[in-house]
């Protein structure tokens, strides 16, 4: 997408909408909600990428690409493009010379703060404009921010959706002092739409786990995070072997434990890995193979995680974790939960659902294990898709009916509430007027609407408060900020 015009990241009906609009209008302000959800099992959604998205488009992008390139450039650009496709009388260009020649966005941004659950209907953050020229430019930068946003808070619903899993059987099998954001780990990044998709993903589940084998999510989230991988923990991955890796040996070796021995004694001698060993006959290893490895394994400082990749994933973690408390033993904990030896653990790597998350940790439980001699892995499709009452559920905008619509306007100076209220269809209905947006007495995000900007703005009750205006950020936010906020204090 590098060195397109941002003015052109638009639907072409936003070129036209400047002409459309009342004359005389000097302000609009547009609200972005989640207007329901699709997904049973959740009402709320964590706000989270809107300062992602800020930084990296509406202040580097739209400077590198936009103000800061030669004006009968970007002019030219425009112009080619829309008369060819959308047809020279159909759009006027004097509005894009005009934003040009001012030289920075005239946009402010009021927002929740990041790692907020907010309930279906309120709104997350609004947007409007701060010159009263450019009353048509929220509105015109409504598809990329909905194209940027929908897939981050989904991401990072998802991943605290299973740290709550993860939380609740902890507390129950393991040791309080058992690291939770290490339960998970993603692999999703191969089956993403795209890399940038895989990247942002990755932030939103690193608000929740530490582990990601994402690795560019960890420049993603220093850039615009305010993080460093060198002085915090803001994402981790492991040593791990592929099926070619295994492959290529046994072709050459014959076996498989001449490799598994060399990772254990040469390798990796004082690391932690996981082996895949399901390239021939896993259950061939697990039984026969590693008590061949016992003193290997139990002189290795560190752990070997052994992973299968096929078969019911429920029972191959369970069984796996039996099968190893047989073969080498372990401790019973404070909670009175089995722990495995500490040389040894079980490990799936991508196909754990939310359904089967639970449960493994419930067989676990049920049978005297600590979950955490588990190490699960979710995978691309649990990023993009949830099974619910045996229905598979597509992720999408409309997976919380997420939208940017208008609800105020100002006509020379003076306020006009606007809204849509379809006669059919509630969950469309929008908010009328400027939102103010507090907590209840279960702290819980509630609004109300029908305020003037004015009125808005300067109620210091209002949580949504400005985080951009004019091309700058006013406000921002670290990546450990936003996970205390998320989680309460206990990340």
């Amino acid at each position: 997408m590098s060195n397109i015009n941002p003015m052109l990241l638009i639907d072409f009906y936003k070129a036209v909408h400047a002409e459309m609009l009342p004359k005389n209008i000097t302000k609009s302000v547009s609200y972005f909600t989640p207007r329901m959800s699709r997904v049973k099992m959740w009402d709320k959604v964590v706000m989270f990428g809107l300062q992602g998205f800020v930084k990296k488009y509406l202040i580097d992008y739209f400077n590198e690409e936009f103000f800061n390139r030669d004006f009968k450039d970007v002019i030219s650009e425009y112009r080619r493009i829309m008369d060819a496709s959308l047809g020279a009388n159909a759009y006027k260009i004097e509005k894009v010379e005009k934003l040009h020649k001012l030289g920075y966005l005239p946009i402010e941004i009021v927002s929740l703060p990041e790692g907020s659950l907010v309930p279906m209907h309120v709104p997350m953050f609004g947007i409007t404009n701060t010159h009263p020229d450019f009353a048509w430019l929220p509105q015109s930068l409504e598809s990329l921010i909905s194209a940027e946003s929908w897939h981050p808070m989904l991401a990072a619903t998802v991943g605290y959706t299973y740290r709550q899993i993860v939380n609740r059987y902890y507390d129950l099998t393991c040791d309080d002092n058992i690291d939770r954001a290490k339960a998970l780990g993603a692999f999703d990044f191969r089956g993403e739409e795209c890399t940038d998709s895989a990247i942002k993903a990755g932030a939103g589940w690193c608000l929740s786990f530490l582990n990601t084998a994402t690795v560019p999510t960890i420049p993603y989230l220093e850039k615009y995070y305010n993080c460093d991988c060198t002085k915090e923990p803001v994402a981790f991955g492991s040593p791990s072997t592929e099926h070619s890796v295994m492959c290529s040996n046994f072709a050459i070796d014959g076996n498989e434990i001449t490799l598994l021995r060399r990772l254990l004694t040469e390798i990796y001698p004082e690391t932690s890995f996981s082996a895949v060993l399901d390239s021939y006959d896993y259950w061939n290893v697990i039984e026969n193979i590693l008590p061949e490895l016992r003193e290997e394994i139990l002189n290795h400082k560190g752990c070997m995680l052994m992973r299968g990749d096929s078969g019911d994933c429920v029972e191959v973690v369970t069984k796996t974790v039996f099968k190893l408390w047989e073969e080498f033993g372990g401790t019973v904990n404070s909670k009175g939960y089995k722990v495995l030896d500490p040389h040894v653990k079980a490990i799936y790597g991508d196909s754990i659902t939310v359904q089967k998350c639970e449960e493994i940790y419930r067989i676990l439980k049920e049978n005297g294990f600590a979950c955490s001699n588990a190490a699960l892995g979710v995978g691309s499709f649990s990023m993009q898709c949830i099974e619910e009452e045996g229905i598979l559920k597509p992720f999408t905008r409309d997976t919380f009916s997420s939208c940017i619509k208008a609800t105020y306007c100002e006509i020379d100076n003076v306020p006009y509430p606007i809204f849509k209220n379809p006669k059919e269809g509630d969950f469309k209905k929008s908010q009328k007027g400027c939102c103010i947006v507090n907590r209840d007495e279960n702290g819980t995000f509630t609004f109300t609407d029908e305020h003037t900007w004015a009125e808005a703005v300067t109620n210091n009750d209002n949580k949504l408060v400005t985080i951009f205006k004019d091309g700058r950020m006013t406000s921002e936010q670290s990546l450990k900020e936003i996970r205390e906020i998320l989680h309460e204090g206990n990340f």
